[in-house]
């Protein structure tokens, strides 16, 4: 109980942080809307589909990946300028446990990517998506599960490489494959196979896949619940290894 009660305590600070900078919430959804308007029409065209809503059923989950990989990976910075800062410090004299302190910090980010993802879907049904509510819930889920592995990695490495000019170059040099063979531009179907095999071995691309299946109504197909559970496992772990780094670095 002392768990959920410090996540939740620390939630509501971080939270109160970023409702206080609603300019910064806007920025965030420029790329991705300007991404879903202008990047579609190319979609359409390459991938063939006949309607732009079948286009937004390819490339929203796209978009949903490019968040998960790039708002995860580089939450880091945040957590850097929080010690620098001295706002971890201020929290850390605190009762809170350090795993609640931890946590709370993920699942601000959860809650902010999730809420441009709906600001996002809403879009693309203004101009032609359709999908039912419980397919986008369960594509949401499967994106919160994708930003804890990505806000726990950059924790991780944060710790590591407590530099930004440094942590900027390797951050770049982790995001930018990652998001490649996530298929997050233009989907891995239509990758050589050698792209595709590799593909396999990042968490991502399953995420990113497992949501294409669910916006076009196919929940029970085999690569929904193998996505659920590759993420699943891996947040676990995220969360259980940046827990672990964050407790001694942070005491």
């Amino acid at each position: 109980m002392k768990l959920l009660r410090d996540t939740w305590l620390t939630f509501q600070y971080e939270a109160g942080r970023l409702v206080r900078r609603p300019s910064y919430i806007a920025i965030s959804l420029l790329q991705p809307i300007t991404y879903l308007l202008l990047f579609t029409p190319f979609l359409k065209s390459v991938m063939g589909a006949t309607t732009y809503g079948d286009a937004y059923r390819i490339y929203v989950p796209s978009l949903y990946c490019a968040l998960g990989v790039f708002s995860g990976l580089f939450a880091g910075f945040g957590l850097i300028a929080a010690i620098r800062e001295g706002v971890i410090g201020r929290l850390r004299v605190t009762p809170l446990s350090r795993v609640g302190l931890l946590l709370g910090r993920e699942f601000v980010f959860v809650g902010l990517i999730g809420f441009q993802a709906l600001v996002i879907a809403v879009v693309a049904v203004i101009f032609g998506l359709r999908v039912p509510v419980l397919n986008l819930l369960l594509a949401l889920a499967l994106l919160a599960m994708m930003v804890v592995i990505g806000v726990s990695v950059s924790y991780i490495l944060a710790i590591f490489v407590p530099n930004m000019n440094v942590l900027v170059n390797v951050t770049n040099g982790v995001t930018e494959p990652i998001a490649l063979l996530a298929g997050v531009l233009i989907p891995l179907s239509v990758a050589p196979l050698w792209v595709r095999d590799i593909a396999l071995w990042n968490p991502f691309a399953w995420g990113a896949n497992g949501m294409r299946a669910v916006f076009q109504g196919n929940l029970g197909a085999p690569v929904v619940w193998e996505a659920g559970a590759i993420l699943a496992g891996l947040a676990a772990v995220a969360v259980v290894a940046a827990s672990r780094l964050f407790t001694r670095e942070i005491a």
